[in-house]
């Protein structure tokens, strides 16, 4: 982790052990909450496979397996702390899934770190 308006010095204060400059990484796991009417007929909110199709577009495909400070550029100008990944994975899950079906995105860093997100 790493804030370009930050000196070295501050950025090692602030982000501790996760400011190496050769970076460090993580196997999120990210859960992905949907809400809405529950359609009479097949009795879901939402296909599951649906929506695995969107999670593969909105999360697999940008960050599986990526660094994200150099591969994803969105975080060229964001610091990859959990909470910016959280609004991330919100912000393109969003575009993909039927308006207003989206209520949380909920990111586990390890299992003591998480982050819950449900817009702004």
């Amino acid at each position: 982790l790493r804030s370009k308006s930050l000196s070295d010095e501050e950025n090692r204060k602030v982000f501790g052990k996760c400011n190496n400059p050769n970076g460090h990484g993580h196997n999120y796991k990210v859960i992905v909450t949907v809400c809405g009417q529950i359609d009479p007929v097949s009795g879901m909110v939402m296909n599951l496979t649906d929506l695995k199709e969107y999670m593969q577009q909105a999360i697999m495909e940008p960050l599986d397996h990526k660094n994200l400070d150099k591969d994803v550029p969105y975080f060229a100008e964001v610091v990859s702390t959990t909470e910016n990944v959280a609004v991330f994975i919100w912000e393109n899950l969003k575009k993909l899934l039927p308006v207003g079906t989206l209520y949380k995105v909920k990111v586990y860093e390890t299992d003591q770190n998480i982050v819950v997100y449900k817009g702004e």
